[in-house]
């Protein structure tokens, strides 16, 4: 049977120039490693909280409702259970990541940007090459959202691997909560920019704790899933 690798790609960062920060994280899932377990338990866990089992982003999560409807009625302590639980969750996965950080002011315009992404894809990929050889299907899962991203991936996944790659929407409930992972994972990588450069602000105090807790609960667990 053929072996099957997908790569679930979020962004972080996207909006406008105000961004201080760009990120971008690559989920990789065998796709011969079931999550449905996982994905059945967290689930009943939120069931049993009496909370909904929507589509976790962390940005309205912790903002605040920010446009979604999704989050309207949902207060703080609900929210931290939320986020508490979707961790619980991304620890049981058979996945890993790796995310790359870019700070905006080092980057004259996108399409340096674009061209940095794609050399790092590359070079994380050539690094890992057994690893990625080991499949026989590459499948990359990516809603199309910012085109540098689109770019960089193109530049990158199929020339290393020198083998067809196939670019997809998420098509399933298994896709999309993969693809919420790399969200989730895009937050954590992001707040541990933030807290190194005391930009942490009330926010991930709130959710995360200080930055010792956060080191020691929130990126440790989250690390430990990094390719």
């Amino acid at each position: 049977m053929a072996k099957e690798l997908s790569i679930f790609v979020d962004e972080s960062g996207d909006r406008g120039d105000k961004a201080r920060y760009y990120l971008l994280t690559l989920v990789f899932h065998d796709q011969a490693d079931s999550i449905a377990k996982a994905v059945t338990g967290y689930e009943a866990k939120l069931a049993r909280a009496d909370l909904p089992s929507i589509p976790f982003h962390s940005e309205p999560l912790m903002n605040g409702q920010n446009g979604r409807k999704d989050y309207e009625f949902l207060n703080i302590e609900q929210r931290k259970v939320m986020l508490a639980y979707f961790s619980s969750f991304v620890r049981k996965l058979p996945i890993s990541y790796i995310t790359f950080v870019y700070r905006r002011s080092q980057f004259e315009d996108p399409a340096r940007l674009m061209e940095r992404m794609g050399r790092g894809i590359s070079s994380a990929m050539v690094e890992h090459l057994d690893f990625f050889q080991s499949f026989d299907d590459v499948k990359v899962y990516y809603d199309n959202g910012q085109d540098i991203v689109k770019q960089a991936l193109d530049r990158s996944v199929g020339k290393v691997l020198s083998k067809g790659v196939v670019r997809r929407r998420k098509t399933s409930m298994t896709d999309y909560r993969l693809e919420q992972v790399a969200d989730y994972l895009c937050t954590i990588e992001l707040a541990l920019a933030k807290y190194e450069t005391k930009e942490d602000g009330e926010t991930y105090n709130k959710f995360f704790g200080d930055i010792g807790s956060f080191k020691r609960n929130w990126l440790k667990q989250s690390r430990s899933k990094r390719i």
